[in-house]
């Protein structure tokens, strides 16, 4: 029985790599069917906005498996990366990339015999990447980092179980929530709470600046790292700078109902059609695929033919020893059909799954999800942050705010940037024309959502208001943070 997938080629050295790639599946006899399906920079400019065709969408869903080469966004048309947009619809919600030394690739950890073999585990849908910005004033711009926990507990779980499967020891959470107290605290405190039903993985965190340090310094000394979607997609592609760049990095998009594996490397249209192409990180993320799938011996028989052919110094122009002939994408690939059956030396492949689960793509949900961890929590008003448009000094803007409010509220600070400006501050501070009121309920009073809309009304009557957000309390905690020096 073979099982149908969707594959996308992909633009520039898409097609020529992912020929590549499947004639290598072919000559494993691979029990895989392919439905090719229309995505990528010539549908963009066809006039399909999401980049894709309705029945390549359709075909996706139905099959549950999307097997993709590297695809270009138009630049300076207003639409959407085709990749990102594909990971969030499809809710791809853990991004696994597995780095590991590799033979006749040549880093200075291979070279000082240092072996990495390490997995980052980003999240995949949500932080920065929902894309939600806007214009304060013309000189101030704002985005939404958006960090659920029912998003944060998806990843992390997925990211202990894998690491259970494959006999990791150790996993750190990578974070910055010394200063993203509540968003990176949201998946820190959700990692520690997950963390206490596995109690024989050690789990610890670290600060993600420190991480990197310590990557590019003691790589050899993680196993398994979870982090939130920004800094796991910077993280990510420095680990790939350890084992020698993205052309050997392979990654997995692991959703409930669609899974999506590619090549994150670019589409270098400076050499496509020109057959020099390096498949190496479309054939890895295809040996993902198969292991994903359950075919973790047709998966471990095509990683060991890899090894064993970079092992030999066979290499594409972009990497391996100068001193021996660069083949091309044809000749590497037919290198490695002659070595199926071989074992490298070194990096033995193994044939057990390292993926949690295959996707529910039989069956599909017919409505939207909608996911929340505390139904019925209590929630308190404390009042609003105005945001204002302001050339006025801080005492100034303070005492024309102060008087549009009622017996309800009190001004507590203005902030600039973060930064409290008013009722105490410094002429150091460097302002923008963007302001923040902090408005917050008098004792004894009870707000509603009309109070903060009136009230900001009442301030728009005297000066530009930008922006609103509720200050809130969820079951007794505080739902906000405070400003820097407040």
């Amino acid at each position: 029985m073979k099982t149908k997938i969707a594959v996308a080629k992909g633009d520039g050295i898409g097609p020529e790599i992912m020929d590549a790639v499947l004639g290598i599946f072919k000559a494993n006899d691979v029990p895989l069917d392919y439905e090719f399906v229309e995505m990528g920079k010539s549908y963009f400019d066809a006039g399909h906005s999401t980049g894709m065709t309705a029945l390549a969408k359709e075909t996706i869903e139905n099959l549950g498996i999307l097997f993709k080469g590297p695809m270009e966004t138009p630049k300076g048309k207003g639409v959407k990366s085709i990749n990102v947009t594909a990971r969030k619809v499809w809710n791809t919600y853990a991004n696994q990339r597995d780095f590991r030394t590799l033979n006749g690739v040549d880093t200075v950890f291979s070279r000082a015999g240092i072996q990495i073999n390490l997995t980052i585990v980003r999240e995949n849908i949500e932080d920065t990447y929902g894309g939600i910005e806007h214009m304060l004033t013309n000189d101030v711009a704002v985005g939404r980092r958006l960090i659920s926990r029912t998003g944060s507990a998806q990843v992390i779980k997925y990211a202990f179980e894998m690491a259970k499967r494959k006999g990791n020891t150790k996993i750190a959470c990578g974070h910055k929530a010394n200063i993203m107290k509540l968003t990176d605290g949201i998946f820190l405190d959700t990692f520690y709470e997950i963390a206490k039903d596995y109690p024989h993985i050690y789990a610890t965190d670290i600060i993600v600046d420190d991480l990197c340090m310590k990557l590019v310094s003691k790589p050899e000394t993680f196993e398994v790292v979870v982090l939130p979607n920004l800094q796991g997609d910077i993280v990510s592609d420095l680990c790939a700078g350890l084992v020698g760049g993205l052309g050997f990095a392979p990654s997995a998009n692991i959703g409930d109902f669609i899974s999506i594996f590619e090549a994150v490397h670019g589409t270098a249209p400076d050499i496509a059609g020109r057959n020099i192409a390096n498949p190496t990180a479309l054939l890895l993320s295809g040996v993902a695929m198969l292991r994903f799938m359950g075919l973790t011996q047709n998966a471990a028989t095509i990683e060991n033919a890899l090894l064993y052919t970079l092992e030999q110094g066979v290499h594409t122009g972009d990497f391996g020893d100068k001193t021996i002939p660069a083949s091309n994408t044809t000749q590497f690939a037919e290198a490695i059909i002659a070595n199926l059956g071989q074992t490298p030396v070194k990096g033995v492949a193994t044939s057990k799954a390292n993926f949690v689960k295959s996707t529910l793509v039989a069956e599909k949900p017919t409505q939207n999800i909608i996911r929340e961890t505390e139904p019925g929590i209590s929630e308190e008003i404390m009042g609003a942050d105005i945001f204002v448009e302001t050339m006025l000094q801080p005492k100034a803007l303070a005492e024309l705010a102060q008087s549009k409010l009622d017996e309800k509220f009190k001004l507590v600070m203005v902030s600039n940037r973060g930064t409290q400006t008013w009722p105490t501050g410094s002429v150091f501070t460097e302002l923008t024309n963007q302001s923040r009121l902090r408005c917050e309920k008098n004792d004894g009073q009870e707000l509603s959502a009309k109070d903060i809309f009136d009230l900001a009304s009442r301030v728009s009557e005297v000066i530009n208001v930008c922006s609103i957000e509720f200050l809130k309390k969820f079951g007794g905690k505080l739902g906000y943070s405070l400003a820097q020096g407040q």
